[in-house]
């Protein structure tokens, strides 16, 4: 194992994908990483403080771990030298259940559910309550304020959804809430109707009606949305420029899965708000004449904040191909959530 500095912390230095392909568990005193369709890439481990990464042991053995702290002790960070530890080495075994959480979380934010694409939905529910019960099963490698090892807060959200599932007959499910029903109080909750389908929003093609100016299509960014809010299909932004009454305006419309109010929504440089079914109209600061004059080819429309560098379209092409592989398997580790999903009629 050899050890290098990045960004101010000691890590093992593996190359690993950039969101959103890349899954992230948090653990004591370190973040672990994989790219997330690679089985065979090795865990980027970023120490974030030795001293409290008592799990160690687990994954490199007692003298794997003793070498590592006693490496590291003492050495600043920002001394920049490299460590190496030739006889420490991950044990693929002892990892394997932190990776399969580490998936969990990234089906939590990054499954790209569409109906353009024919990529089903994952139940929140049944998804985070096997979180949680693989969170406190690993439970001596978090610490108590760890970001991902709150296991009641994974749950809470989801009581009413819980309390209905283990009312729907399912014996896989039934037995999976009753397995993390010691974290959430299911007593006295009514059983509530669940949606289990979902339509296009309001963002259908429609004929082009007088006073339009362009047209055009995008898409959103993963990195640039919070999850389940759209479809994750690419083209699922439309947009026309209209004028009317010495007025140029521009229309846009989303094809949301869940509420999408209060999203911000750019479209050339003019700033404006989504509304819950994905639709926003802003004014243009140019003329009625000037607006039939321009090549409206190059506009720019953005639907949420600032994605990241490695959310590219062949990025996301990617990640859709690894969601029907596990869909079409299912995986061997492949979580209750998307077996159901892959049972369905979608």
């Amino acid at each position: 194992m050899k050890l290098v500095v990045e960004q101010g912390l000691w890590t093992t230095g593996q190359p690993v994908a950039a969101p959103p392909a890349v899954a992230v568990l948090e653990v004591a005193g370190a973040v672990l990483a994989w790219t997330v369709d690679d089985p065979h890439a090795p865990v980027a481990v970023t120490f974030t403080d030795v001293g409290a990464a008592d799990w160690l042991w687990r994954a490199l053995g007692e003298a794997g771990h003793v070498s590592i702290v006693e490496a590291l002790s003492g050495r600043p960070a920002h001394t920049a030298a490299a460590v190496d530890l030739v006889d420490v080495h991950w044990a693929a075994a002892a990892l394997a259940p932190l990776r399969r959480l580490a998936l969990g979380h990234w089906l939590r934010r990054w499954w790209p559910a569409s109906v353009r694409d024919g990529i089903a939905e994952l139940d929140a529910a049944v998804l985070d309550a096997e979180i949680a019960a693989l969170t406190a099963a690993a439970e001596e490698f978090f610490a108590g304020d760890t970001f991902d090892s709150d296991v009641s807060g994974l749950l809470e959200p989801h009581r009413a959804s819980l309390a209905a599932l283990m009312a729907d007959g399912d014996p896989r499910v039934a037995a999976l809430v009753d397995s993390v029903s010691e974290w959430v109080d299911l007593d006295e909750i009514p059983a509530q109707r669940r949606q289990h389908d979902y339509a296009l929003a309001a963002g259908a093609a429609r004929g082009q009606r007088p006073g339009t100016i362009a047209s055009g299509t995008g898409s959103i960014p993963w990195s640039a949305v919070p999850p389940r809010v759209f479809d994750a299909a690419e083209d699922t932004v439309s947009w026309v420029v209209t004028a009317a009454a010495g007025v140029v305006r521009a229309e846009i419309r989303t094809e949301p899965i869940g509420p999408a109010n209060g999203i911000p929504v750019r479209f050339d440089g003019a700033d404006g708000v989504l509304d819950e079914q994905g639709r926003a109209t802003v004014d243009l600061a140019v003329s009625e004449s000037a607006a039939w004059d321009r090549d409206w080819s190059s506009a720019v429309t953005t639907v949420g904040g600032p994605a990241d560098p490695g959310d590219t379209r062949e990025v996301r092409d990617r990640l859709r191909t690894f969601a029907r592989a596990r869909l079409a398997g299912p995986a061997g580790d492949a979580f209750l959530a998307e077996i159901l999903a892959a049972e369905s009629d979608y």
